[in-house]
């Protein structure tokens, strides 16, 4: 069976500098997998590699899963909540994929987002201006949006990034929930700990790859001390990057 997402020899670079560096792997179906590593690794690039939004300079993402039946969370920093719309307005742009630009609300669709505001602990607060959310009740709105959404490969860019404990337990239940469907998850952290306790897999980046697998192998501390100190995460003066030369 092809996997969900295959990486080959991936290269992306910034003005002739590696962001990610001839990386190759594979995610299964029905995976839940935490890409960590130290800032500047490479991170959220490869979650918008794998979704065609940076341009790749060498290698291919082999992704095996329908445009319509993705979902990605970018970073809360990316998104303009300034825009005047409902916490229900917002959640029903999961549905934009499937329906279109002109596609109708169907009673029957209104009542799942409400469904999936109540799931989100924010039954009540449909007519709610976005702007007027804290960071973790937004994140939560957001949460919602995928669960309308009903995507297979759910990526997410830091998604418990300043949001307060009780808001990072709830959404992590509905990650454990996606696995348990068998929908697969990619989402980028930071906190180790957390990563251990909640991901069966894990990617560890520093621009190239240091370790992809079952967390436990992943996250020693050898690889980590790794990561930390490889001169491509740390250094911008580094080489332009070069393709491989064929063998």
């Amino acid at each position: 069976m092809n996997p969900a997402i295959a990486l080959h020899d991936l290269t992306v670079a910034y003005r002739r500098h590696p962001a990610l560096h001839h990386i190759s792997g594979r995610f299964e179906h029905g995976t839940l997998t935490a890409v960590v590593g130290p800032n500047g690794a490479g991170k959220s690039t490869l979650l918008k590699s794998l979704l065609g939004l940076v341009r790749i300079d060498s290698g291919e993402v082999e992704v095996n899963v329908a445009r319509k039946r993705i979902a990605y969370l970018p970073q809360q920093a990316e998104i303009d909540r300034s825009f005047p719309i409902s916490v229900l307005d917002c959640v029903f742009l999961g549905y934009w994929q499937k329906q279109g630009v002109f596609g109708g609300i169907s009673q029957a669709m209104a009542a799942r987002a409400r469904d999936a505001l109540l799931a989100v602990g924010l039954h009540g607060f449909e007519g709610r201006a976005v702007g007027s959310l804290s960071a973790g009740q937004f994140q939560r709105v957001l949460f919602a949006r995928i669960l309308v959404q009903d995507a297979e490969l759910i990526l997410l860019d830091e998604p418990f990034n300043a949001v307060d404990a009780k808001t990072t337990e709830d959404l992590l239940a509905i990650i454990h929930a996606w696995h348990v469907q068998q929908r697969t998850v990619i989402a980028v952290l930071h906190d180790h700990e957390q990563v251990r306790r909640h991901f069966p897999q894990a990617l560890l980046l520093a621009r190239r790859l240091v370790a992809w697998g079952d967390t436990a192998q992943v996250l020693t501390e050898s690889h980590l001390h790794q990561a930390k100190h490889m001169p491509e995460a740390t250094d911008p003066h580094a080489a332009p990057c070069q393709a491989k030369e064929a063998v």
